[in-house]
């Protein structure tokens, strides 16, 4: 799944999702059908490395990759939670419709509150591919 070929259209797209400098942005799912542009957009966004799912750092963004035939979405959602700090963000980042590997958006809304996740938007990230923001739920007021 292919690149953009404007780097400025990546970094506009990283941009749009929120993503900041100073931010540390743990990855899971990566193979070689992800964006390597949009990746690397992130990267300058931030002002570093993307961590991959091995790193025990506390993350403030998530991005997980997943396709249909992964595996569970559910697992992963869980999996991509591990080290995501309180007040975090998951972006869950899959194929566009019409693209293989395309994930039914219901099947993201019935995942996420399982894996105690909020869907709270979906945007177009970048050229392939589709992102569904996701949070913790808020706890209740005292």
């Amino acid at each position: 799944m292919g690149a953009t070929a404007d780097p400025a259209a990546d970094v506009a797209a990283a941009a749009k999702l929120g993503f900041k400098s100073g931010q540390l942005v743990q990855e899971y799912g990566w193979d070689e059908q992800v964006d390597e542009d949009f990746r690397e957009a992130v990267e300058e966004l931030v002002g570093g490395e993307i961590l991959d799912e091995d790193a025990d750092d506390v993350a403030d963004v998530v991005l997980c990759w997943y396709r249909e035939g992964d595996g569970d979405l559910v697992d992963a959602l869980v999996d991509a939670i591990t080290n995501l700090a309180d007040g975090g963000i998951v972006w869950l980042l899959t194929p566009k419709n019409g693209r293989p590997g395309h994930v039914a958006a219901a099947e993201i809304d019935e995942a996420a509150p399982t894996a105690g996740l909020h869907a709270t938007s979906s945007v177009s990230a970048c050229a392939n591919w589709a992102g569904t923001r996701m949070t913790t739920p808020k706890s209740g007021r005292r």
